[in-house]
């Protein structure tokens, strides 16, 4: 959701929270002193300038007598909050979808990143952010894989360039972990991954990231990525348009069969590497 919506949610938080509060005849002040905050707290709680600990919505809750209505509210929006603006809605869609295709240029694509690579790219990206701050990140990008564990009824396609496989994200010990476990989703028929290798030379949208989505009974979507921004298209044109793109570059890329033989051999050229360092 955009953050104009998100904090328009989080006023809808503070006016229920006053109506509650006036309804049961407290004052902020009151009120207040039965949660452990001022009541200075309360009011800046129902204008939407400061969110509560999610302890303070659980005390709301059993003062005010609301069934959880405040920490149901409170957890929804602070889980919208794990992932940027423009990625929540391809997050919500993810376990909906009948067949997801990805490819990507540069990195491993979520679904299929460990911790420890997923880890080093927060790292790379955020190094002056709290050890809490990443460790949450990472574990909602973990989350996401689940989704795997009974897959897209019509399976997970992603192509990966081979740029991918040679950029050292947290070192050697990192990517060999990274490309096996890669490699055993392809053994354990959970994904079918093909790489586009460098001498295949340019390809369409080059060095941009795309994700197919296709549903029972909604149209499909696509989602490209650039700089800190996301698009989500719906449009029936353009998607058709980025679904040929994509089956271009699959139609160039390695065989299934190929491509888990580079991924292994890359995989074991890390740990050859890390054993001498």
């Amino acid at each position: 959701m955009a953050n104009a919506s998100r904090q328009v949610l989080w006023e809808y938080w503070g006016t229920e929270l006053k109506r509650h509060r006036e309804n049961a005849a407290l004052t902020q002040e009151m009120l207040g002193e039965k949660v452990f905050v001022s009541g200075g707290y309360i009011g800046q709680f129902e204008q939407a300038i400061r969110r509560p600990q999610l302890d303070v919505a659980i005390r709301i809750d059993q003062v005010l007598q609301t069934d959880g209505f405040f920490e149901r509210t409170w957890r929804k929006l602070i889980d919208d909050q794990r992932y940027a603006d423009y990625f929540a809605r391809v997050v919500q869609l993810e376990p909906l979808a009948t067949k997801i295709c990805d490819f990507e240029s540069m990195v491993v694509p979520g679904l299929l990143q460990t911790a420890a690579y997923a880890k080093a790219l927060m790292l790379a990206g955020n190094p002056f952010a709290t050890d809490e701050y990443i460790e949450e990140k990472v574990r909602a990008r973990l989350e996401r894989a689940d989704i795997l564990t009974v897959g897209p009824r019509d399976g997970y396609w992603p192509i990966l360039h081979e740029a991918v496989l040679r950029m050292p994200v947290g070192g050697p010990t990192v990517m060999a972990e990274q490309l096996e476990h890669i490699a055993l989703l392809v053994r354990e028929r959970k994904i079918v991954i093909q790489v586009m290798p460098f001498s295949a030379g340019p390809y369409p949208s080059a060095g941009r990231m795309v994700t197919l989505m296709e549903f029972e009974d909604a149209p499909p979507t696509a989602y490209t990525e650039g700089v800190y921004s996301g698009s989500l298209l719906d449009d029936p044109a353009i998607v058709k348009r980025v679904q040929q793109d994509y089956d271009l570059v699959r139609a160039t890329a390695l065989s299934p069969e190929a491509s888990l033989a580079l991924i292994e051999s890359a995989a074991e050229e890390y740990r050859q590497c890390a054993s001498t360092t």
